[in-house]
């Protein structure tokens, strides 16, 4: 958000023939490797179950989902933090979406978050007999924003103060804040924010410098206060995202709330990516893309719906195995001209992974859009079944999956 891993060998198999699924949606509710290959159909049924009995844990999990089921892992959906709204929560159960994004400020704490966690879990999917979990996130940076305060969380100082620490001090800090999110049920943290503000911008860059979101002003230090965010919170198990892909420290406008952010600055070769490039040689499992376009990188696109960006310099350049997830594509004013429904399957096409959106009352049309192109096109259809593997894996790793 904005203003607030070891391959895996997958042998391929022959793709069985596709058949065109119900778009009627059902209304019941780290290893991060090399490019994966699916051999799943994806039905409205699951898939028979000698397949289901063969391959790793995430193999046969996913065979056994129903397509409905497999659409809604590539969803991430807003619960309100502090008062959750059932319209909304029953929204993410009737389409099967497989993570939550805990929005807003809550200051109850520890016990009472895990038990609202411990309820939005009661109902998560199974595949294949087993249980599927739900990926929690929240946005736990610190300073002016930290979604999660009460009784058992500290108060986490802002990025610029972090910074200002020796990275030893900040990854063992960085792992006491893991372990408190990872007890009130939290097992993924929107950040460390990786964008590098030049000081002579400061606060007049909106979404990062103006709430002192980044660690520092020159890429050294980022990228050695970013590792060590994100080596602190997989030493307590608790999964990290790099954001905001490509990099929003050159810009003015705040995609929350601001349209046609451009950065006319970045390029594919600026030091500003050197924090992205070294997190992900480091291994951190998710990486967020923004939704400002970057004029030397794909002039043409949002970040967010660029295959340039996604497909191109992240997975191809920059070697990234893991989840890609956009910044919102719900509530944010930077897509507010795009349609929800363009807005799930341009992030999707791209390369994206998943679609994080606050507001999940986009998500029904999202997700039958979703299944109509998948019914219709087989590269889609690969594209998100590569998706799908990819986000259980980062169950797995995170401890909402498993076959044992």
């Amino acid at each position: 958000m904005t203003a607030q891993q070891a391959p895996c060998r997958i042998k391929r198999r022959k793709r069985p023939t596709w058949p065109v699924p119900v778009l009627t949606l059902s209304l019941t509710a780290m290893c991060l490797g090399g490019a994966y290959t699916s051999h799943a159909e994806v039905t409205e049924e699951p898939a028979s179950a000698s397949r289901a009995t063969t391959g790793s844990c995430v193999d046969r999990v996913l065979d056994g989902m129903t397509g409905p089921q497999r659409v809604g892992q590539l969803f991430m959906g807003g619960v309100a933090a502090s008062k959750p709204d059932q319209e909304r929560i029953q929204v993410l159960r009737q389409y099967h979406v497989g993570s939550v994004f805990l929005a807003g400020r809550s200051t109850s704490g520890t016990t009472a978050t895990k038990a609202l966690v411990d309820g939005l879990q009661t109902d998560a999917d199974t595949g294949s007999r087993h249980r599927v979990g739900l990926l929690v996130s929240t946005d736990q940076e610190g300073g002016q924003v930290q979604v999660l305060s009460g009784p058992g969380f500290s108060t986490i100082p802002s990025g610029l103060v972090q910074g200002s620490w020796p990275t030893a001090k900040l990854r063992s800090a960085a792992t006491v804040w893991a372990k408190q999110l990872k007890s009130a049920g939290v097992n993924l943290n929107l950040a460390p924010v990786a964008d590098v503000v030049p000081a002579g911008l400061g606060t007049n860059n909106g979404p990062i410098g103006r709430y002192d979101r980044e660690f520092g002003h020159t890429a050294t230090t980022v990228t050695t206060h970013s590792n060590a965010f994100a080596a602190g919170f997989a030493q307590a198990d608790v999964l990290a995202t790099l954001k905001h892909f490509p990099g929003l420290g050159n810009v003015r406008g705040n995609t929350d709330t601001t349209p046609n952010v451009v950065d006319s600055v970045t390029t594919s070769q600026s030091s500003s990516i050197v924090p992205f490039t070294s997190g992900i040689k480091a291994g951190v499992p998710f990486v967020m893309v923004s939704l400002a376009t970057y004029t030397k990188i794909d002039p043409r696109h949002q970040a967010v719906f660029s295959s340039a960006v996604i497909q191109g310099l992240l997975r191809k350049t920059l070697g990234f195995k893991g989840v890609v997830i956009s910044d919102d594509l719900g509530n944010a004013v930077a897509v507010k001209a795009v349609p929800p429904t363009d807005r799930a399957l341009n992030f999707l096409s791209a390369g994206g992974d998943l679609v994080l959106t606050v507001e999940p009352k986009v998500i029904p049309s999202m997700a039958k859009a979703v299944q109509d192109r998948m019914a219709r096109d087989a590269a889609f259809r690969t594209q998100v079944d590569q998706s799908v593997r990819r986000i259980l894996t980062a169950k797995q790793r995170a401890g909402a999956l498993s076959c044992g």
